[in-house]
């Protein structure tokens, strides 16, 4: 199977089928898919962070001169932090509801490892991921984030679906 960037995105907005064929394709693949998904989520928090920032820092005098001093420091450090923390937080996240998923995968009889579902998952947890981001500008609280697991668990449980079953024991 080989998929672009651009099918791998579709594929996990709104096809099952091809998030659950993805298992047999590279991790390297799917890694990159993973990357710059974390890298557009950063660059978008990064300028939603400065533009805040601006904001803020022209109604308060005393950050205003904190802020033109360090600015040269503060923007680089700022990124790169938001970079390292985006990208824990998420491999956790499909670390996380990859293990959900092994336990459903066993749970339907289904055939697969964890590292195939990690896998599903990375695409499974991306449009949920993108709803919580669009949500999160609306201020809703906890609901938005219990909502969006249980979306990204729909999905790998849609997934696992299309996983081969597993073989039946036989009798002697």
């Amino acid at each position: 199977m080989n998929l672009n960037i651009y099918q791998l995105v579709k594929a996990s907005l709104m096809e099952p089928k091809k998030q659950a064929a993805v298992r047999i394709m590279t991790i390297g693949k799917i890694m990159r898919f993973v990357f710059i998904f974390i890298t557009v989520l950063t660059v978008v928090s990064f300028i939603e962070w400065v533009i805040g920032l601006n904001n803020t820092s022209s109604s308060i005098d005393g950050l205003v001169e904190f802020v033109e001093e360090i600015e040269w420091l503060l923007y680089p450090f700022g990124f790169i932090f938001l970079f390292v923390s985006t990208t824990i937080y998420h491999f956790l996240k499909i670390s996380l509801f990859a293990l959900i998923g092994l336990v459903m995968l066993n749970a339907r009889n289904r055939r697969g490892e964890y590292r195939h579902l990690w896998r599903t998952a990375a695409l499974s947890v991306t449009f949920p991921t993108l709803l919580a981001f669009v949500l999160s500008y609306f201020n809703l609280g906890f609901g938005v984030t219990f909502a969006t697991s249980l979306l990204t668990i729909l999905y790998l449980y849609s997934a696992i679906g299309y996983y081969p079953k597993k073989p039946s024991a036989r009798k002697e």
